[in-house]
Formats: C-alpha cells, structure tokens, sequence
C-alpha cells in the first residue's frame, strides 16, 4: 500500500499543479485584457465545465487508451476551468486597486503590471481551492484506475488494489487498507483547505 501511494500521490499533485498554472494563466489574462476576449474565453471554459468531470475523464482516457500520461491529460483537461473561473474573478476586482494605478501611472508595462502586481495578490483562493482538490484528484484518479482506465498493472495504485480487492472477496483487506487510504488522503486535505482558507481571509484572522 505505501508503494502504491507514490504513484496516488503524485498523480494527484502532478494533476493539481498543471492544471491550477494553466488556469490561472488562462483566466488571468481573461480578466485583465476583458470585453470580448474575456467572454470568448470563458466561454471556452464552460463548455468544458458543461461535461460532468467524470464522464468527460472517462472518455478521454477511454480514447487515449489506458496509461498514466493519458489519465493525468484528462484530468487536468477537466479540472482547469475551475482555476480560471476563480483567477478571473480575482484578477477583475484587483486591477482597479490603488496599486495597480500606481504601477500604472509610473509606467509598468502591462506584463509587469500583470505578473508582479496583481497575479501575486489573487493567489490565496487558488491555493485554498489546489489543497481542497488534491484529495478530489486522489480520489479521482483511483476511480479511473479501478476502472481500469488509469496506470497499468503491474504498477501499485490505490484504486487498482481496490479492484484487486473486488476480485479476491475473500481477502478482504486487499481492498480495505487501499480504500482507507484514498478516504484518509480526501478527507484530510478537506480540513486542510478549510484551514487555510480561514488563515488568508483578513476577516477571520481579526476576529481570531
């Protein structure tokens, strides 16, 4: 079981972190350059977002065929929009703070503008919503892989044992310890993200 966690664990964060970098990109410069490039672009976003995650995987590691190259792609295909969505959002109500006037006004350009002032002030919610998905990528990739649409045996991965544990009934911890494992690692980073949100938001910070 700890062997097969590498192969959890680093999915999920591989899956977390390309898709998170994409979508901030992506929405970032939807909501800073906006008007009708923004709305082109989200609309892009939605109708990825139209698919239900699952099924949207499934078909894309279906068609790719079972590797794990080809289940990261398809979850990170479904799980960027979500990072746009926020980054945009965040990108819009911070371009017309007093800072970014300022670097105007002094002549940054607009990369600069863009990357040293506000990307690094709209962070806090992409990364309480990154902690917050790294259990649903866990989570998700064993699914695939219990669908037999993830890594290959004979490599170990949570949701393969967890197969495994289906065929060999009878034994029943094949299936059980696996199966722990992914409810531990989901549940954890719930209350990890809750945790972190509660510590970037000034609000709760004054009042604790």
């Amino acid at each position: 079981m700890l062997v097969g966690s590498r192969i959890s664990l680093i999915a999920g964060l591989i899956t977390i972190a390309l898709a998170s970098l994409m979508g901030m990109i992506y929405g970032g410069i939807a909501g800073y350059i906006g008007g009708l490039t923004d709305e082109i672009m989200m609309r892009v976003s939605e109708m990825v977002m139209a698919f239900p995650g699952i099924i949207l995987a499934m078909t894309i590691a279906a068609a790719l065929g079972p590797s794990l190259h080809n289940t990261l792609l398809a979850m990170v295909i479904i799980w960027w929009p979500n990072y746009a969505r926020v980054m945009r959002s965040m990108v819009i109500a911070n371009k017309e703070n007093e800072y970014v006037e300022a670097a105007k006004s002094l002549g940054a350009s607009h990369f600069r503008i863009f990357f040293n002032e506000i990307m690094p002030n709209s962070l806090g919610p992409v990364l309480v919503l990154a902690t917050l998905d790294f259990g649903n990528a866990i989570l998700l990739f064993s699914g695939l892989s219990f669908l037999g649409l993830g890594s290959p045996p004979p490599t170990p991965e949570w949701g393969a044992m967890v197969a495994d544990g289906v065929l060999n009934f009878n034994y029943w911890w094949i299936g059980t310890f696996p199966g722990l494992a992914i409810l531990t690692m989901s549940v954890g980073t719930n209350f990890i993200g809750d945790s972190l949100r509660d510590f970037l938001d000034p609000r709760l910070r004054k009042e604790i």
